[in-house]
């Protein structure tokens, strides 16, 4: 689980900003909220972000996700680590960007933070945090790991260390070097941490095909009553060679695949998913379909790219969904534009669905951003668990909680307020859009004077050909 999150210098993120899951004081729907008895500490399972355009929303997920690649795939020999520091003050641009985390992983927490440049990680810190002490395990400053006492003495660890580049976390070399000391917090970046993007294709659409999956039954029972029109979802086995893909990616695929393996594969521009295995030597492709009842009691097939926009993103987030809701899963899930193609009504059903399975030994997240303010009501959400970003006047982006204003009522229509402007997060527009329109209008009426060139198509339509003219 995520207690904490920091971001500095990233993007439109110029001051530091915290991004807090601990729960408040607040007792609304309380009984839903994490309890972790050993830290004496209540730890939120959802969190909403609000936010104008180009506030900040967006920046926020790209922070998590430039950290969960750095950390779990490194960076290239003498390759530029790819930084995207604020850039509307000068300060920014010779200053690191720094990122701190602070996460439970098992039963521990760890405080996992690193500072970096586009040329080397100048910082890295991972501290195990206990319910009465703190242990520093490694302190990277000035080319040094600074290890706990009880680590200074491993070899092994000096020699991950050694071996660590300037441009590379020594959390992730030291896993590279079968070091597993600090696996525990490489692995919840790799495996537990989630990030959906708007246009991402979520990956496990596999278990669509799987009649064997524990999930196939669960998903194909929930997805008709999502008004899709869907009956359930299946699969249809092609000959590998028909697969819309380059012929170099499929000569790459007939040697990487080996016998047993499966892969996902998703073709973007006939928006359709497979997977591939080989068995008994030959490659084997099915392709995702999806089955709709016709009024003679049996079934019509459709490719996915004849599904609606918003019938696509079901499928691929309600994965995701049912993975949360799992009793043991101990997933964090972090959704960009969450509401992008989605019905209001709908995804208010899907987050209550979620919440309604929370007890206090969840230990599963749910992060989104949304423009939805559906959402921002208080008999779903609690006050500190709805986020606004608002960038300031000089460019940059704060980050707060409802919970910071005192005067919210538990039966406040926080709505109201949040469009009315009163608590930031909104879109500021000067002048109004349409005296704008007005205006352009109003200047390319006094350029069309004289020898000057007319400003509209509409003044020129005699020059126009007749098709042209009628388009």
């Amino acid at each position: 689980m995520i207690i904490r999150f920091s971001v500095e210098n990233w993007m439109s993120f110029r001051d530091r900003a915290t991004f807090s899951m601990i729960a408040s004081r607040e007792r609304q729907h309380g009984a839903r909220v994490s309890k972790l008895d050993k830290y004496q500490t209540r730890v939120l399972p959802i969190a909403a972000i609000y936010g104008g355009n180009a506030s900040g929303k967006t920046n926020f997920f790209r922070a998590l996700s430039f950290a969960k690649t750095l950390v779990v795939k490194g960076s290239r020999l003498d390759s530029l680590i790819p930084v995207e520091t604020f850039r509307l003050d000068d300060k920014g641009t010779t200053q690191p960007s720094r990122f701190a985390f602070e996460l439970l992983v098992g039963e521990t927490i760890y405080d996992f933070s690193f500072a970096v440049t586009r040329k080397a990680v100048l910082e890295e810190r991972l501290v195990a945090i206990t319910s009465t002490s703190e242990k520093v395990l490694y302190d990277r400053r000035d080319g040094e790991p600074n290890f706990a006492p009880s680590l200074a003495k491993d070899p092994l660890l000096k020699f991950a260390f050694r071996g660590t580049r300037d441009n590379q976390l020594f959390l992730t070399n030291s896993v590279s070097q079968k070091v597993d000391n600090f696996r525990p917090v490489y692995d919840w970046f790799k495996n537990t941490l989630d990030l959906v993007a708007p246009d991402a294709r979520f990956e496990l659409f596999d278990q669509f095909l799987n009649e064997g999956h524990p999930l196939y039954t669960v998903m194909n029972e929930v997805l008709p009553r999502l008004d899709t029109g869907i009956a359930h979802l299946g699969s249809e086995e092609i000959p590998f060679e028909n697969i819309p893909l380059p012929e170099p990616l499929k000569i790459e695929l007939q040697e990487e695949v080996k016998e047993g393996m499966t892969i996902r594969l998703v073709a973007e521009r006939m928006n359709n998913r497979f997977t591939i295995t080989r068995k008994d030597g030959e490659l084997i492709a099915k392709k995702l379909v999806a089955f709709h009842p016709k009024s003679d009691g049996t079934e019509a097939k459709f490719e996915m790219r004849q599904e609606s926009d918003g019938t696509q993103r079901i499928i691929d987030l309600l994965p995701a969904f049912l993975d949360l809701s799992e009793q043991k899963s101990r997933k964090v899930y972090v959704i960009d534009e969450v509401d992008r193609s989605l019905h209001s009504l709908l995804l208010h059903q899907l987050i209550e669905a979620y919440l309604y399975n929370c007890s206090a030994e969840t230990r599963t997240q749910l992060l989104l951003t949304t423009h939805n303010v559906m959402l921002m009501d208080q008999q779903l959400l609690r006050r500190d668990e709805m986020w606004v970003t608002e960038r300031d006047a000089s460019g940059a982006t704060n980050l707060f909680s409802f919970s910071e204003y005192k005067d919210i009522r538990y039966d406040k229509d926080i709505r109201k307020s949040y469009l009315q402007g009163r608590m930031g997060g909104t879109p500021r527009i000067l002048g109004g859009i349409l005296t704008g329109l007005s205006s352009v209008e109003e200047r390319c009426e006094d350029r069309n004077v004289g020898a000057m060139p007319p400003c509209s198509p509409k003044d020129t339509s005699e020059e126009m050909p007749d098709a042209v003219e009628k388009t």
